[in-house]
């Protein structure tokens, strides 16, 4: 089973400003969660939400800055656990951006799951979120 969720997306703009979306804690909160996000390597930082009572995972991410080049790559752990704790994962997300020729080439990579629900989940979760940093990138044009 692939244990990776791997995805592409296409932004008219350059890196730098997709860079600010992925590393400046009041862009980060319009599109993912509410975050005490540091760009430095090393740096530890949650990601938090209110989970609602159907809601199949904790409001908590804990995180830690693994790899930092400005402009063009970001990494770190991503851990958490199901809402009643019986299931945690440990992971790392990577995003790796690319200038092309019409502005920016960004690559998520989202490894270290376990469980195809877990898989899925988050898959979802992250075209969500993608969607929504998209429509707020083209709203700045």
């Amino acid at each position: 089973m692939e244990k990776k969720i791997k995805q592409t997306w296409q932004f008219n703009t350059t890196p730098e400003q997709v860079w600010e979306y992925l590393t400046n804690p009041e862009l980060i909160e319009l599109w993912l969660m509410k975050t005490n996000f540091k760009p430095e390597k090393g740096a530890k930082f949650q990601f938090t939400f209110q989970a609602k009572p159907e809601a199949q995972y904790h409001g908590v991410v804990e995180c830690e800055v693994l790899e930092i080049t400005p402009f063009s790559k970001l990494s770190y752990s991503w851990n958490g656990s199901t809402l009643d704790k019986s299931r945690s994962y440990n992971s790392v997300v990577t995003w790796t951006l690319t200038r092309t020729e019409n502005g920016t080439e960004l690559q998520l990579s989202h490894d270290g799951f376990n469980v195809l629900e877990d898989i899925l989940t988050h898959s979802n979760g992250w075209n969500s979120c993608l969607t929504k940093m998209e429509n707020l990138i083209k709203q700045q044009k």
